[in-house]
């Protein structure tokens, strides 16, 4: 009975998700079919504007080039008719001279003769008949300004869609996450020298496998790449995945969407609980700031709202990270001088980074770990249950590891960001210099509890960055030290 109540939980589970695929395949179609309804008239739209911009452009050209005709015809004629009036303007005067010099044949006197002589002689030396150009400054051609429209014609008769380019491949193999950075790769199935661009989009998802129409988050666009292969950095890995497609684009047209790829992007996401928070320091969730006036006034409404009891060890189930409840306990609030305020989600198992950064003139604070039971007066590093390293920048600074009322000195300085890595499987919780991934020290411990992030502030502020993998360096590192901190033996110890 129950091994077919288990089979048919199989089947019952495999139809399930075969509906769920049908479902979204479904979703895909009439989105796509919506898509063609929208897109036909849209294509039609944009080729109507772009023949109406070649006529424009036609239009102009010949607008252009009878102008051109015109004022060319125009130059002529001026030049052909300012010729034509000075040989009209001499021939009236070598008529007048010839006329002149037919009459002084008939003269009879020698000295009137010789004197009208010598006039005619002066005239014709000054005659504009013999100062002008025979030759017109101006032809009658026009052939030079005639055009020859058979290889555009040729070229119009040949007008045809630009092909639409391929979709592209993703190169999965070649597809990299490492240190909160995405690099993707692709190829086009074929040779294209037509190609300008591509256009990549991404999203965040929690679903793995192919992208569904109605996801929670909206596609991100990068648009003009020119190279086949793209990096985000600096992302923030809040989502269990993320989707990646990429299409390709010629000066005309925009190709299909290459297949998706789902990349896997887990990483260590909390934020402050200020539930558990201390009265005097204020909580947002990426930053913690001491406020001397929080606690003022509070007390006591805080009592009497206890609720009863504490809540319980959290579950066995062995999941990576566990969120509390929304809501704590007015008896689970740090209280006295335990400026103290926890993470909201536990760790028990894998591996795990965040980084803390020290706002300007703080005083001091704590940077570390804790099981969910630290008491309320308990400070960090105090305990058996906790672990972490202390800053002092107030009278006598100091810089030390602590852990079950111990304290060791560290070398140097704190850095001003600082890095923790807490690897819950081999039992070590790992400080770095964020920037320069420079070991500052390593506890080894045997978690026998889901621990949380813990944070003491006393007089200043921290800001807390989360979503963040394991850096590759941290990883190397930790591999070459086989999980060892250095000189720390007098702080390492086995939690009970």
């Amino acid at each position: 009975m129950d091994s077919q109540k288990e089979a048919l939980q199989r089947i019952i589970t495999t139809l399930a998700n075969k509906n769920e695929e049908l479902h979204n395949f479904m979703e895909t179609l009439s989105h796509s079919l919506a898509g063609v309804q929208v897109n036909s008239p849209q294509a039609v739209s944009d080729l109507e504007e772009e023949f109406d911009r070649l006529f424009t452009i036609l239009v102009e050209m010949k607008e252009s080039m009878i102008n051109t005709i015109k004022q060319e015809g125009a130059k002529k004629t001026q030049e052909l008719q300012h010729q034509l009036t000075q040989s009209g303007s001499a021939l009236k005067s070598a008529v007048e001279l010839l006329e002149f010099a037919n009459n002084a044949l008939d003269i009879k006197d020698e000295d009137e003769f010789t004197k009208a002589a010598k006039q005619i002689k002066d005239r014709v030396t000054m005659a504009p008949a013999f100062r002008l150009t025979m030759k017109p400054k101006a032809t009658d051609n026009m052939d030079h300004l005639m055009v020859d429209f058979n290889q555009e014609r040729q070229l119009l008769q040949n007008l045809k869609f630009l092909p639409v380019p391929r979709a592209p491949e993703m190169e999965v193999g070649d597809c990299l996450v490492l240190d909160n950075t995405v690099s993707v790769a692709w190829k086009m199935p074929v040779e294209d020298s037509k190609i300008d661009h591509y256009i990549l989009e991404y999203r965040k998802t929690d679903h793995e496998g192919l992208p569904r129409i109605k996801d929670e988050r909206c596609w991100e666009v990068v648009d003009n790449i020119k190279t086949t292969e793209y990096s985000l950095s600096g992302l923030k890995f809040d989502s269990k995945f993320m989707n990646f497609r990429v299409r390709a684009c010629n000066k005309a047209a925009a190709g299909e969407y290459s297949d998706p790829v789902t990349l896997e992007t887990r990483a260590f996401n909390f934020g402050f609980d200020s539930s558990s928070s201390h009265l005097n320091l204020k909580v947002e969730d990426r930053s913690v700031e001491w406020d001397p006036q929080g606690g003022k006034g509070l007390e006591s409404k805080v009592k009497g709202k206890e609720n009863k009891g504490r809540s319980g060890t959290p579950s066995p189930k062995r999941t990576s990270t566990t969120r509390s409840p929304a809501i704590r306990g007015g008896r689970d609030r740090f209280t006295g001088e335990s400026y103290t305020v926890l993470g909201d989600t536990s760790m028990d198992c894998g591996q795990h980074y965040w980084e803390v950064k020290a706002l300007k003139d703080c005083k001091s604070y704590s940077v570390g770990v804790s099981y969910r039971n630290l008491g309320k007066f308990d400070q960090l590093g105090k305990t058996n249950t906790t672990w972490c390293i202390h800053i002092n920048n107030w009278l006598q600074p100091s810089f030390a590891a602590k852990h079950n009322n111990k304290a060791k000195s560290l070398d140097g300085t704190a850095p001003g960001r600082i890095g923790v890595f807490c690897d819950l499987d081999s039992g070590q919780l790992s400080f770095y210099n964020a920037e320069t991934k420079q070991l500052i020290h390593t506890f080894k411990a045997k978690f026998s509890q889901p621990v949380v992030p813990a944070f003491m502030v006393w007089c200043g502020g921290l800001s807390l960055s989360t979503g963040m993998q394991v850096p590759s360096a941290v990883k190397s590192f930790q591999k070459a030290e086989n999980g060892l901190g250095g000189s720390n033996s007098s702080l390492n110890s086995m939690a009970q």
